[in-house]
């Protein structure tokens, strides 16, 4: 068994007031805890630090657990709730980002599994093959790369793994994307991975990389990921994601 805890933060520096954000005729944050609730969490929690949000979870019948305004992370604001709730070190919880109102419930269920399976991993995630070099290339898009037991080796914005041949020329000239894989910015920890990742500060690399799961590769804790059974939806991080996603739920995606 498995809870889903949803962080909502109400700033957002490319587009404020995101989780409020209307997307065929309901907030972006009333979808991602539908598809939550669709998965086989036992309990589906929305963490926020926005009376509006979560008294709009409440309307709809959800669950909303007022947080600190002062969190860095969507971590610490699920650390927070687990805290608050005395949930077991054993216990699994997934996180489950805002701002994805594609994410398929398939997703959701397959990394608490992943996690499940996996007595040794402290933390899972998962992944998908990259279609195109432009993707590679692409600091936005975040690549991942393992070991032969699909144990995180590193993560990075930078093209990873890099195909020497493929570039004859230098850089721009990269022709090959074969192997590298994206990562999806969905996690099941386990409860005690994730205080203790929530009470280390930032590292050198998260810091120079931008990105906090870093901090859990430089402390020596293990994740674990494997390949998406489904393609999941793109995220919302502009106003032209936004439209883009709004066309996807208004024709029945």
């Amino acid at each position: 068994m498995f809870r889903v805890v949803i962080p909502a933060r109400i700033g957002s520096a490319r587009l404020p007031g995101k989780p409020l954000r209307l997307l065929a005729g309901k907030a972006m944050i009333q979808w991602v805890y539908e598809r939550a609730r669709r998965s086989a969490a036992q309990q589906v929690i929305v963490a926020t630090d926005d009376e509006r949000i979560a008294q709009l979870v409440r309307e709809q019948g959800g669950e909303a657990w007022l947080t600190a305004a002062t969190h860095a992370s969507g971590t610490d604001r699920i650390a927070e709730v687990a805290r608050r709730a005395g949930w077991a070190d054993s216990d699994l919880v997934v996180n489950l980002q805002g701002d994805e109102p594609l994410m398929p419930e398939a997703l959701i269920d397959q990394v608490a599994a992943l996690l499940d399976r996996h007595p040794s991993a402290e933390i899972t995630t998962l992944s998908a093959p990259l279609e195109s070099v432009s993707a590679l290339l692409d600091p936005n898009v975040v690549k991942v790369v393992t070991d032969a037991d699909q144990r995180a080796l590193y993560f990075s914005r930078a093209p990873i793994p890099w195909s020497r041949d493929g570039a004859a020329t230098g850089p721009s000239s990269q022709s090959r994307h074969t192997g590298a894989s994206r990562h999806l910015g969905l996690y099941a920890y386990r409860v005690a991975a994730l205080l203790r990742l929530s009470a280390l500060p930032p590292s050198t690399l998260e810091q120079i990389e931008q990105l906090e799961q870093l901090r859990a590769l430089e402390h020596g804790i293990e994740i674990r990921v494997e390949q998406a059974v489904v393609a999941p939806g793109p995220d919302v991080n502009t106003a032209n994601d936004l439209a883009e996603v709004a066309a996807l739920l208004q024709s029945g995606r």
